[in-house]
């Protein structure tokens, strides 16, 4: 039976009372408050308190004021697309103290791996007698999405069945209080969705754990293996609830809800999201999308596989985003966690001490899922208007709470290693010169807080000719003062920028025949990897479909207002990564073929006249449709177009290109002696951890005078134990005539004994020494021993 625990009620009232009484700000009475905010097992009772000021604004009374508790009557499925669901439903008075409310409850099913737990909400009567929601922001478990009531689960019992404690506590052996992590040596970047077939975290932490047995048993691993092995640290594009469809359906559609009993129809989330699409609402539990099982313990077992790999632990880092919410979040909370829109969506209102309260404690119990690193989206994003100044200050000190935080986790205390995005001053114009990318490093007290660098932010595009020579300047500055940059060229947003430049600009025709071929050696240039890998400081961080050279662009299909545009714009992307062959594969685009597109001629063309014709008409899609409808010959697909077509044949681009980006569909095409040579490049960087340090007085970089038509760039660095690192790579143009690598003119390589370590493809190992000739994409990695370096 479920029902009020009445003294347990009282006492998180007077407790919450306490802090708005005698903690000395607003600020950390909030944060002492929203440890107990959410849902909470104590033995026998679920704890449960939400924040709810728009009750105050609107004077509602307490006894129109209730939580309500769902229990499925039968035991309810996770694992169908659809289903009708019939609720016994409970209302428990709650107590309130200004705008926290709060009930404790006897009786409440918890969630569990095994069980589905109850599901809960706040609600409250309008004057009408209209009973409207407040969901839970601060959800562990959301099977049907930020927009639906939640579920109580067991967080502890969840915690408890973790099978990484050893990792755990050697962590905190000898330890006398939080324990502060530091960088991986590498990091590789990837997206759950698109990282294996099963396009699930349970899918991805049962590959680690097959790459694990491989690993164990001493076989030479395959290229579809190598892609994923070599790392310390994988970094997943965000995990946590992200928009859901604008025009429906939705995925939790009360049908009838009665004093006692409720009838609900469920569909099992299926929206695909590159993840950047917040709502904030939920940003403590998990997209239910990328759960094959429904449940959150999949994000814990594959921070436990990774924990657990056999050559040793591998880190964890999740990408949060809490610099803005979607639009779609208005409807997720109330409207004191907003600040106004911006180009995203919404900024959010830092500085409402509650707000800041919450968005912590979100980010606290997110990374206690059993995270290593926090990287932290858009943190020029993190702004508050100073109404004495009348300016937008950067809120650098919510960023340091951020990286403040501690994180418990198997009785261990730890503060994670920090990463920030941030570019400030973007977006303004000027911010590709003005950024110095050390806005938030030089302003932490740690000192071992991470940015991206410059060839890691937002527009890079190394497959246009000069690209190398016009970022030498930034290339200094990575080599100076490089050391807490993340490095390396390729990632989810400069992959995607690249698929969205004009293929008539002057694009380096030397890395390939085709734009496929181009695009794909831009972004995995073992030429520029070895730069990365040999010569920059910092941490380097490879993304996975750039690694497997597989697809990717914009994934997002939940936009209806907006869908059309968001083809349209990324339909240039069909010259970049989609070929004949490709296309008529029969598992690419099929939900396009089935609309009429038969071939990707027929697709070009139409997509040819839709980017014009969105910014002919300003996006009237009611004319897009007629101009569509009259062009002549008739364009493929399914004619005569309306709004309704045109919002299909949208939805069917992003759902096909989610199908397309998958790594999966790459593996066979992967070449042994590329990811054979990548993979040694990174046992070589983890091998040498000094080559994380910014370049000493005894190093050496520049590029080869006079520059003859093409990009030659020489490394030379230096151990703290003497050993020496040399590198020459060729990054673009006119191939480099025949040449001795080891009688160029680098002060220190002088001396002899250097050893050919590592040769990009296509140099084979038939070349030891002696002059060669360089093309695009190639290099020589040379190391020496302290004895054998000269003056």
């Amino acid at each position: 039976m479920i029902q009020l625990a009445e003294s347990a009620t009282e006492a998180l009232v007077a407790e919450a009372a306490s802090a708005l009484a005698h903690e000395p700000t607003a600020f950390q009475a909030a944060r002492r408050i929203a440890r107990r905010l959410g849902a909470h097992r104590r033995g026998e009772i679920a704890e449960i308190g939400f924040w709810a000021p728009e009750l105050l604004e609107r004077r509602i009374p307490d006894g129109d004021v209730a939580l309500e508790i769902l229990s499925h009557r039968a035991p309810l499925a996770l694992d169908v697309s659809r289903q009708q669901v019939s609720f016994r439903r409970t209302l428990i008075p709650v107590g309130r103290i200004d705008a926290w409310c709060f009930a404790a409850v006897e009786g409440m099913q918890a969630g569990s791996r095994g069980v589905v737990g109850d599901f809960y909400a706040l609600v409250w009567r309008d004057g009408e007698g209209r009973e409207r929601r407040v969901l839970d922001p601060l959800a562990a478990s959301l099977p049907f999405g930020a927009f639906a009531p939640a579920e109580y689960y067991d967080v502890e019992g969840m915690q408890a069945a973790r099978t990484d404690h050893a990792y755990y506590e050697a962590m905190r052996k000898g330890a006398d209080g939080p324990v502060k992590l530091g960088p991986a040596a590498n990091i590789l970047q990837l997206h759950a969705p698109t990282a294996t077939l099963g396009m699930t975290l349970a899918s991805l932490a049962r590959h680690v754990e097959t790459l694990g047995e491989r690993v164990r048993a001493g076989g030479e691993p395959e290229p579809a293996d190598r892609i994923f092995l070599g790392y310390d640290a994988w970094q997943l594009l965000p995990v946590e609830p992200t928009t859901v469809y604008e025009a429906g359906p939705p995925f939790w559609r009360d049908l009838d809800v009665a004093a006692g009993a409720a009838a609900v129809e469920l569909r099992r989330p299926d929206t695909t999201n590159w993840g950047y699409d917040v709502v904030i609402s939920g940003m403590a539990a998990v997209n239910p999308a990328l759960l094959e099982t429904g449940r959150p313990d999949e994000l814990v077992d594959l921070a436990a596989a990774l924990h657990n790999f056999p050559t040793g632990p591998k880190k964890l880092i999740l990408d949060v985003v809490y610099g803005h919410a979607d639009n779609q979040g208005l409807d997720a909370l109330n409207a004191h966690f907003f600040a106004g829109p911006n180009m995203y969506g919404q900024n959010l209102a830092y500085r409402n001490p509650a707000v800041r309260a919450i968005l912590l404690e979100m980010q606290r119990r997110k990374v206690n899922f059993g995270a290593d690193g926090v990287r932290v989206d858009g943190a020029q994003d993190f702004k508050w208007w100073d109404a004495d100044a009348y300016v937008l200050r950067h809120d650098d000190e919510y960023l340091q709470e951020m990286s403040d935080l501690v994180q418990e986790v198997a009785g261990t205390s730890y503060r994670p290693w920090m990463i920030f995005e941030d570019g400030r001053p973007w977006p303004e114009e000027d911010w590709e010169l003005s950024s110095s990318y050390r806005a938030v490093t030089d302003s932490q007290k740690d000192d071992d807080v991470f940015q991206w660098g410059p060839l890691s932010f937002a527009h890079n595009t190394p497959f246009l000719y000069c690209f190398w020579l016009n970022k030498y300047w930034r290339i200094r500055e990575i080599l100076e003062n490089g050391e807490n940059w993340i490095s390396g060229c390729a990632n989810h947003d400069t992959l995607r920028r690249g698929t969205q430049v004009s293929t008539k600009l002057n694009i380096n025709t030397r890395l390939g025949e085709t734009l496929m071929e181009i695009l794909d050696k831009a972004y995995d240039n073992p030429a520029a990897q070895m730069l990365t890998y040999a010569a920059f400081p910092g941490v380097p961080m490879d993304f996975l479909n750039a690694t497997a050279r597989a697809s990717w662009g914009f994934i997002r299909n939940q936009d209806d207002r907006w869908g059309v545009k968001v083809a349209a714009e990324e339909a240039i992307s069909l010259e970049w990564q989609v070929d004949d062959y490709g296309y008529s594969l029969p598992a690419s685009f099929r939900r396009l073929k089935e609309l009429g597109f038969g071939t990707r001629e027929e697709l070009a063309r139409f997509m040819a006249f839709l980017p014009a014709l969105v910014e002919v008409t300003e996006y009237d899609l009611p004319t897009i449709a007629t101009l569509l409808t009259e062009v002549d010959p008739p364009l493929a697909g399914p004619r005569p177009f309306d709004v309704p077509a045109l919002k299909r044949i949208a939805r069917a681009w992003m759902d096909d290109m989610h199908d397309y980006c998958n790594v999966s569909g790459y593996l066979d095409h992967l070449g042994e002696a590329q990811t054979r040579f990548m993979l040694d490049l990174r046992e070589f960087r983890r091998a040498r951890p000094w080559l994380r340090r910014n370049l000493g007085p005894g190093d050496h970089f520049d590029f080869r005078r006079p520059a003859n038509g093409s990009v030659v760039f020489r490394s030379l660095r230096r151990g703290p134990d003497g050993e020496e690192v040399y590198a020459v790579m060729h990054l673009e143009g006119q191939p480099l005539s025949a040449f001795d690598p080891l009688s160029e003119p680098v002060p220190g390589l002088e001396g002899g004994e250097w050893r050919l370590l590592l040769r990009t493809p296509p140099i084979g190992a038939d070349y030891e020494a002696g002059e060669i000739v360089l093309r695009d994409g190639m290099g020589l990695l040379y190391v020496r021993s302290g004895s054998g370096a000269g003056g």
